[in-house]
């Protein structure tokens, strides 16, 4: 078996919103220097944020880059 990261910008965005918790969205916009219309795109799942702002978020939020912004997948290697 090989295993695969994936984006997923719905589960990236409720992982976004969860993480956010009780602070506005123009709040944690404001920590890491974007519009609060961004940090609402990418709790929707509308938008992916950039490497530096994944950097960002996750610094903001406490937590690894690829815990919060990837998915892992498991795909069967197929013998050719």
């Amino acid at each position: 078996m090989k295993m695969e990261k994936q984006l997923d910008a719905r589960a990236i965005g409720d992982r976004l919103r969860q993480l956010r918790g009780d602070r506005t969205q123009a709040a944690v916009a404001e920590a890491v220097g974007v519009t609060d219309m961004a940090i609402s795109q990418y709790e929707a799942g509308v938008r992916i944020p950039s490497d530096e702002m994944k950097i960002r978020l996750a610094d903001l939020y406490g937590v690894g880059i690829e815990q919060l912004f990837f998915i892992r997948k498991f795909k069967e290697e197929k013998d050719g």
